[in-house]
């Protein structure tokens, strides 16, 4: 598939599922698959792959997530919460989606606002695409080995559930 029509498809998908109310396990990648790797960089531009901060004897969560994302602002105080709740024992990994946002944008606002945890750029869409994104705001929690145990869309998820199906 081109990389323009995949961001076609990336932005298409977005758009469609984007006011959608929360969707678990219903799109995606699977539940039981073992979480992918993948590159991404961090906002000054280094290279780094998913897969460091997946398998590593923690869960993890990650969230596919845009600046101009309102399901991702109206999930943002669960994230904090569950953050601040779990962040010694979970890693939380932010993968900026690059559908109508540059690293420049993503940087900007993470000055302003500071997302916990990890905040990284997916350049390429190489990422979302091995996730089968389906919107902004997907969230996938994979246990310490690193298969998939939740995967959510939407504002209103259940993150302190989903993240004890990974403990």
């Amino acid at each position: 598939m081109t990389t323009l029509f995949r961001t076609m498809r990336h932005a298409a998908i977005l758009v469609a599922v984007a006011a959608a109310p929360a969707l678990a396990q219903d799109l995606g990648i699977a539940v039981g698959e073992q979480a992918p790797g993948g590159p991404l960089e961090t906002l000054a531009g280094q290279a780094v792959d998913l897969s460091t901060f997946l398998g590593k004897q923690q869960p993890t969560v990650i969230e596919f997530w845009a600046t101009w994302c309102g399901n991702c602002k109206q999930l943002e105080p669960a994230m904090r919460a569950a953050h601040a709740t779990y962040g010694k024992t979970v890693r939380f990994v932010t993968v900026a989606v690059s559908v109508n946002q540059s690293v420049e944008r993503v940087r900007a606002w993470q000055a302003v606002n500071k997302v916990p945890g990890e905040l990284l750029y997916d350049r390429k869409g190489t990422v979302s695409g091995a996730y089968d994104v389906p919107a902004t705001s997907y969230v996938v929690i994979a246990d310490k080995r690193g298969k998939i145990v939740y995967t959510g869309v939407g504002g209103t998820q259940n993150l302190e559930a989903a993240i004890k199906k990974a403990m």
